[in-house]
């Protein structure tokens, strides 16, 4: 295909300097001599005729540029008529029959073709057991809950960490205890644990001031008998959030004295003034979670959660001076709150290491310890390396009750928060019982 191609006055100037070249070669060919005065006179003549339009329209009309047709077929056409011609198709592929190994073909021109097949993967993710299965999120109280999340622009970490049980949390019921885990300080969390579905970034935004009287305002909407405060990982912040969370605590406990507080806290990189200004809060549990075993804490935690570090949290907590549960709230003490802490089962630990994990715990005077099964988020995050039993569970549960705890709650849907309320109210109302039992026999 030919036609007419009017081209920009670049290629003009390449038509002029090749002009000159021409001219050398033309007085070299006849042996006349090159000198720097005819270069000169031969660049100033070039340069009138360039700038001559007349020159200009005569040179551009006449130039023209033939476009070579395109080929009548295409890669893509030759490898469409390759496939038609070959002998395989799907089925010998998805056959169950179909060989295993390397795979010869013939094509249309007698020429061998090699398919090589990959060795099959190992399955990273093990399908759900039967037993894993939760209850669908549709009561009105659910609907209500989330509604009002939406509406005061709160998080929760219910939603943030995909939690399974929202739906029986969150539901309640007149012979149940509704319960909601409010995320605050944000969604974004300044680090990267393996196991966890939130949001991470080093510097994320910044703290909302009025999130305190929203949270009270949120839970005084819901009627909640038990609430549990959990925040994302502060390291950008000064204090690291201690202070945005002892305000928290402090506006839910004027809201509704009666109300029952859980917190879920970080580990404030071991700084103990920054647990005491959360312990002494107001609040009624003092909750960090161990997740894991100590030999999988570096391949499950965020490098800077340290197994040690987070013992030595719970354990400090413990020796803060308290009054004795059930007296009037000061908002100026931890209440003699209990102490509480979570492990994940299912990402490969031994016998051995849980146990060595609870007798560490028992060391520290740990009150609470609840067992649930890890759940891969997401493909991004650690594989399950195993579905723990029902009876591994109980096992677990009769095992830490068998030393001391408090309270133990293990079950394969078992959560840090899960039924908080009534777990917690439970051991609550036989601890008083007891109290008042003794102060009536003295």
């Amino acid at each position: 295909m030919s036609g007419r191609f009017y081209i920009s006055w670049d290629l003009a100037c390449f038509v002029r300097i090749s002009f000159i070249r021409s001219f050398i070669h033309y007085t070299q060919a006849h042996t006349r001599p090159f000198t720097h005065v005819y270069a000169k006179t031969m660049w100033s003549s070039s340069s009138s005729l360039c700038r001559n339009p007349s020159f200009r329209r005569a040179w551009l009309s006449t130039v023209t540029v033939t476009q070579t047709a395109a080929p009548t077929s295409s890669r893509l056409a030759a490898l469409r008529t390759q496939l038609a011609t070959e002998e395989a198709s799907i089925d010998d592929f998805s056959s169950t029959n179909a060989p295993t190994t390397t795979t010869h073909y013939t094509s249309s021109n007698g020429s061998p073709i090699v398919r090589q097949k990959a060795a099959p993967r190992s399955a990273k993710i093990l399908p759900k057991p039967r037993w894993l299965k939760a209850a669908p999120a549709t009561s009105d109280n659910y609907r209500k809950l989330r509604d009002t999340v939406r509406e005061l622009g709160l998080a929760t970490v219910c939603e943030e960490a995909r939690c399974p049980n929202i739906g029986e949390c969150w539901g309640g019921g007149e012979d149940q205890t509704a319960t909601a885990t409010i995320m605050i300080m944000g969604d974004t969390c300044t680090r990267g644990c393996r196991f966890c579905s939130v949001k991470t970034s080093r510097a994320p935004p910044p703290l909302d001031p009025h999130e305190p009287e929203k949270v009270a305002t949120a839970i005084a909407q819901w009627g909640l008998d038990y609430v549990v405060l959990t925040s994302v990982d502060r390291d950008d912040l000064p204090d690291q959030g201690a202070d945005h969370f002892r305000q928290v605590v402090t506006q839910l406990k004027l809201k509704k004295p009666s109300l029952l507080v859980e917190a879920l806290t970080p580990d404030f990189q071991g700084n103990m003034d920054l647990v005491h200004a959360v312990a002494t809060s107001g609040l009624d549990v003092y909750a960090h979670n161990m997740e894991t075993v100590e030999a999988l804490t570096p391949k499950v935690r965020d490098r800077r959660a340290t197994y040690r570090q987070s013992l030595e949290v719970l354990r400090y907590v413990k020796t803060i001076q308290s009054d004795p549960i059930g007296t009037t709230n000061n908002h100026n003490n931890n209440n003699g709150c209990l102490t509480k802490t979570s492990l994940m089962l299912g990402l490969g630990e031994t016998d051995d290491q849980v146990l060595t994990t609870l007798r560490d715990l028992r060391d520290a005077d740990v009150d609470v310890v609840t067992f649930g099964q890890y759940l891969q988020p997401t493909k991004k995050h650690l594989p399950v390396q195993e579905y723990v039993t029902p009876e591994k569970f109980d096992f677990w549960q009769e095992t830490a009750m068998g030393m001391g705890f408090a309270y133990v709650a293990s079950g394969p849907l078992v959560r840090s928060s899960y039924k908080a309320g009534e777990l917690f109210l439970q051991k609550y109302i036989a601890q008083k019982k007891q109290r008042n039992a003794e102060v009536a026999a003295a």
